[in-house]
């Protein structure tokens, strides 16, 4: 089949849902208020609460949210064929992510700013609290340790990325410096900015920069892991305003100007998928689709994950509520479109089917190289742009994706860690929560494995996690929706699916572990699932007695 049916199906599917799903959403179900006072206004400090404007704002959200996984996924998820991850990709963007970015956004905003883990406190009650700032504390762990090993292995092979990678970080600062202290409008700085930083692009590949072997007895891997979580720390103390929101934003849009030069070259290219649709001769070793392929492609078509930067960080610099639908829905259709991206690169970016089985040989054997390798061969038939130039843009695509998520889930963990010692009686300034947070991701790092790759260790755990959460966010939402007498079941069916899949990939995941002897993820993946049990169980009471509550909340009704 040829790869353009897929892209115009796929994108068809995702607009309609924005234009018309969401449409309903927002007026039916969340009953967004164009007056009602966020938390960026009745909070605003400068640093953490800021109105920001919604496109901006969608740039933070859409960026933070889009890592690295929306790309590992699906690139790996396609080894039972294109047509399992295309559906899933698709459908659960239109009816499963975009309602959940939506609804914490929504939920957070309604309740001072408030994450996910402090309102299951307030909706659910306080054990089901405890337990879900675990289960989050352990999802941010593994985002943060494993993404900063993920970026500097693609520093290493594609040494061309390092210019523009860090480069865009000066990029950033002097476009918040524009916006905000100079108060410039967008469009200028929108253009120069992307301009320079493919300028960067294209600079990069003609001056690959490769760290020495050892650098003060660390190897390059080590070295880039650890000037990562450096930048990353400094990065998360920062006012929002000067580096996240501005760096976020100038990656969203180069994001679609990368989204749109793939997009063309298929266009123009027209290349054939040489993947099967349903692939039934998949190789040994490879575990059963149900529940795997749910929990393998987790961002892309849902994913817990995003939920903790809508209600930690986005809600807090949301300007109107009626922006939510753009900011939280709309970035869930930008991940989906990403996750599309990958599908195609993964399967039509091999010139046959021998090509693409000697990649997908084994369970794992596709991953961000595929789509590298992959989206490298369809721009340069369709463009005729120069291969190495092509690896240049989609590893800094993937790069500053998985760099921003960065940026945000230290913050994120910062959160937790302050949150979790207000709830023990003390109080954790911002420095000093940052650096436990640092302290506990460079331990994993470099006490779990050598040469900083220990935060791999507990990856095989992150999509089970990540989706585990998105249920137990669900939830959260579900909860509020009923108390207030409105229809639950737009969240009430992705949640119940979510929390079905996710418990059987965990139960299927503890044999697994078990046999292979990996002891410590044998000990995790219990300690997630009964946190996940309980948490269901204290969600489902909650359930059945709220229409008997009143509304709690800020406004007095959510």
């Amino acid at each position: 089949m040829n790869a353009i049916i897929l892209l115009v199906v796929g994108l068809t599917i995702m607009a309609l849902g924005y234009f018309f799903y969401s449409k309903f959403i927002a007026e039916k179900i969340y009953r967004l208020e164009a007056d009602f006072p966020t938390p960026a206004h009745t909070m605003r400090d400068g640093v953490d609460y800021v109105p920001t404007n919604k496109f901006v704002l969608w740039g933070h959200h859409f960026t933070s949210v889009a890592g690295a996984a929306p790309i590992v996924g699906p690139a790996i998820a396609v080894i039972w064929g294109w047509g399992p991850a295309f559906l899933w990709v698709v459908f659960g963007t239109v009816f499963f992510a975009g309602m959940h970015d939506f609804g914490a956004l929504w939920a957070s905003v309604r309740n001072k700013g408030q994450s996910m883990g402090m309102l299951s406190g307030s909706y659910i009650g306080r054990r089901g609290r405890n337990l879900f700032l675990v289960v989050i504390f352990l999802l941010l762990l593994m985002v943060n340790a494993a993404f900063a090993v993920v970026i500097s292995n693609l520093l290493v092979s594609t040494p061309t990325s390092v210019i523009p990678v860090w480069g865009a970080i000066v990029v950033a600062l002097l476009i918040g410096q524009a916006i905000y202290r100079f108060k410039m409008g967008l469009l200028w700085p929108s253009i120069i900015g992307v301009v320079v930083l493919y300028a960067l692009i294209w600079l990069g590949s003609l001056y690959p920069i490769v760290l020495p072997e050892s650098v003060l007895g660390m190897s390059a891997n080590s070295t880039w892991i650890v000037l990562l979580f450096l930048y990353a720390g400094i990065a998360s103390l920062l006012p929002v305003w000067v580096l996240l929101q501005p760096r976020d934003y100038i990656n969203g849009l180069q994001l679609f100007v990368g989204l749109g030069i793939l997009y063309a070259a298929v266009l123009i290219a027209s290349p054939t998928i040489v993947a099967p649709a349903f692939n039934s001769a998949v190789p040994t070793g490879t575990p059963s689709i149900v529940p795997l392929l749910f929990v393998t492609i987790a961002c892309g078509a849902i994913s817990g994950f995003h939920g903790m930067v809508a209600s930690g960080t986005t809600s807090k610099q949301l300007d109107k509520e009626t922006d939510a639908r753009f900011v939280g829905y709309f970035g869930a259709v930008g991940e989906g479109m990403l996750s599309l991206a990958a599908i195609i690169c993964c399967t039509a970016g091999f010139a046959t089917l021998v090509d693409w089985q000697a990649v997908y040989s084994s369970f794992g054997g596709g991953n961000v190289t595929a789509f590298v390798n992959g989206g490298e061969a369809l721009i340069s038939a369709g463009l005729g742009l120069p291969q190495n130039l092509g690896a240049t843009l989609l590893a800094t695509m993937a790069i500053l994706f998985a760099a921003t998520t960065m940026d945000t889930g230290l913050r994120l963990q910062r959160y937790v860690v302050q949150e979790a010692a207000e709830l023990a009686g003390f109080k954790v300034g911002t420095l000093l929560g940052t650096v436990i947070a640092l302290a506990v991701c460079l331990a994993l790092a470099f006490g779990a494995g050598s040469g900083g790759a220990g935060g791999m260790v507990i990856w095989p755990l992150f999509g089970t996690t990540n989706q585990l959460l998105a249920a137990l966010t669900l939830s959260i939402i579900t909860v509020i929706l009923i108390r207030l007498g409105r229809n639950p079941w737009f969240t009430g069916i992705p949640m119940v699916f979510l929390m079905v899949m996710s418990v059987y990939a965990l139960v299927v995941q503890l044999g697994t572990f078990y046999n292979d002897g990996k002891w410590l993820l044998l000990v995790m993946d219990i300690v997630i699932l009964i946190a996940a049990i309980w948490v269901a169980f204290e969600a489902a009471i909650a359930m059945r007695r709220g229409r008997d509550l009143a509304p709690v909340g800020s406004s007095g009704n959510a």
